[in-house]
Formats: structure tokens, C-alpha cells, sequence
């Protein structure tokens, strides 16, 4: 059985809302080929697998600061990215998702509004289970 590793950091509660929901949908499904794992940010974490990381973007356009952190010590595993963000903030909605796309040659997997829509559920899942299945 393959694994599917998410990293993810919450602040306001959306990011976490998020991840509830897709724990839910992936506990609902049956005969899944992939173990998938959910690790929250904290900051001792260190992860030594590959990883979809999904954050937030605060401060218009920024990268959070846990984040960062996180990254500078498990950059190496870092496959893919997502984030929320807010579209009143024009430009700069998930914009930390096209930082750390660039910064670490990643690609952006989905950028969503605050915690998402199943739509954007359903999109992460086939997308890891894609790149993951190859």
C-alpha cells in the first residue's frame, strides 16, 4: 500500500476545517490502494517522506511564519503544495502557494477560499492519488 503524507498549517481554523473534511471523505471510502497520513505543523516536527503540504496565506500574499520553519527543515521532501486564502485579496489569494512553488520547484496542486468546497476535496485526493500512483 503506498502512503500519501499531508503536512498541513492552520491558523484561523479554515486550513483545519479543511482537513477534517477530507479525513472524513477519505474514512468513507472503500478498497483505497494509498494509507494516507495527516501531520499538523507543530514545531518539532521533522518528516523524513515525501509530502503534499497545505497552508495558508496571511498577511496579503505571505508565506506563515510555522511554515517557513517547517520548511527550512523538510524542504527536501516537499512534493507538491496548496493553499487557502481569501479572493477579496485579489492578486494576492494563495499567494504563499506560488512562493513556495517557486522557492522550492514544486508544483501547485489546487489553491482554495478559506476551507474549501468538496470539489476541492475530491480534486486533492485524485491528484495525490495520481502523482502517487505513478
Amino acid at each position: 500500500m503506498k502512503q500519501i503524507n499531508i503536512v498541513y498549517d492552520s491558523k484561523t481554523g479554515n486550513v483545519e476545517r479543511f482537513i477534517n473534511r477530507l479525513r472524513e471523505r477519505l474514512s468513507n471510502r472503500k478498497n483505497s490502494l494509498f494509507e494516507w497520513k495527516l501531520y499538523k505543523i507543530e514545531e518539532r516536527l521533522k518528516l523524513e517522506k515525501d509530502y503534499h503540504l497545505i497552508t495558508y496565506t496571511t498577511n496579503f500574499g505571505q508565506v506563515p511564519f510555522k511554515t517557513k520553519i517547517f520548511l527550512e527543515n523538510n524542504h527536501i521532501y516537499i512534493r507538491s503544495v496548496s493553499s487557502s486564502g481569501n479572493m477579496n485579496w485579489g492578486p494576492m489569494y494563495g499567494k504563499a502557494a506560488n512562493k513556495i512553488s517557486e522557492e522550492y520547484n514544486v508544483p501547485i496542486l489546487v489553491k482554495f477560499e478559506l476551507s474549501g468546497t468538496q470539489e476541492i476535496i475530491e480534486k486533492v485526493i485524485g491528484g495525490l492519488e495520481s502523482h502517487y500512483g505513478n
